[in-house]
């Protein structure tokens, strides 16, 4: 693997962006130069097709985000560039790692490393913080190996013809239905005006800047539910259908998603 690596990475509630720095500080440890940079302040028609490329996100309905497809989607295409991936989920993709090498291939890049890591979820459950330090540890020493692994160049990128070609399919249609256009319609976040002090920090970190200031933070229509708002409000005012009793769950801290922040671990 070339020691210039340009790591890219989405994070909804952190998940992936702890994978994204516990792979970064492993390879500074061993000797690579590493930029670690966030996709939403990213665009994928810029890279250094002379370094390695890596590539963080979540899983959203067996595949991942939209703006993470689109980041993949704007690549150029090249003669050999080496890329992995690595995705943080709550159970399976199925529709994810296999189209996506597919998708690469096509661009000319040379798929060397695929990884999925099992972390909390955000949503659907009662949190219990010890089973969420729990998958965090394992998650981490997970991570600290694949990059080992990448660097020995021991790692490969699999996928299984058809089957996840379908899932694929079925998974952007799914996520297109559920995730966008009926929570555009039936499910938006609203703000709780007797918790809101309109302190902003929902429409800092939003990673579409999805949402606007109107005497309290309204939600509008490009919404991809990755939770950031709602996990992190400091007073909870963001309400959800999708958080039981309004426990949340984030991995990083609010600032950790400042837009004029970058990641500097080298």
């Amino acid at each position: 693997m070339n020691n210039n690596i340009d790591f890219y990475y989405f994070s909804g509630t952190g998940n992936t962006m702890l994978i994204a720095r516990k792979m970064t500080e492993t390879f500074i440890e061993n000797g690579c130069h590493v930029n670690l940079k966030r996709m939403e302040l990213s665009n994928g028609s810029n890279i250094n097709i002379e370094n390695t490329i890596g590539l963080g996100f979540p899983v959203a309905i067996l595949s991942t985000y939209t703006l993470v497809w689109e980041f993949i989607n704007s690549l150029p295409n090249v003669q050999g560039t080496e890329i992995f991936m690595v995705d943080t989920l709550g159970g399976y993709s199925g529709g994810l790692v296999g189209p996506l090498r597919n998708i690469l291939e096509k661009k000319g890049y040379k798929p060397i490393g695929s990884c999925e890591i099992i972390m909390p979820i955000n949503i659907f459950f009662i949190q219990d913080k010890k089973t969420n330090d729990l998958k965090i540890r394992k998650g981490l020493e997970k991570a600290e190996k694949y990059a080992e692994a990448l660097i020995e160049g021991t790692t490969n990128w699999g996928r299984v013809p058809f089957f996840s070609d379908i899932m694929y399919l079925i998974s952007i249609v799914g996520f297109k239905l559920s995730a966008i256009d009926l929570h555009q319609k039936y499910f938006k976040f609203k703000t709780d005006k007797s918790k809101c002090n309109n302190c902003g920090i929902c429409i800092d970190i939003c990673p579409l800047n999805n949402i606007v200031l109107d005497k309290y933070p309204v939600t509008q229509n490009k919404c991809e539910y990755c939770m950031r708002c709602v996990s992190m409000c400091p007073r909870h005012a963001i309400k959800s259908i999708l958080t039981y009793k309004g426990n949340t769950y984030s991995a990083v801290k609010a600032n950790d998603f400042v837009k004029n922040k970058t990641d500097r671990l080298d």
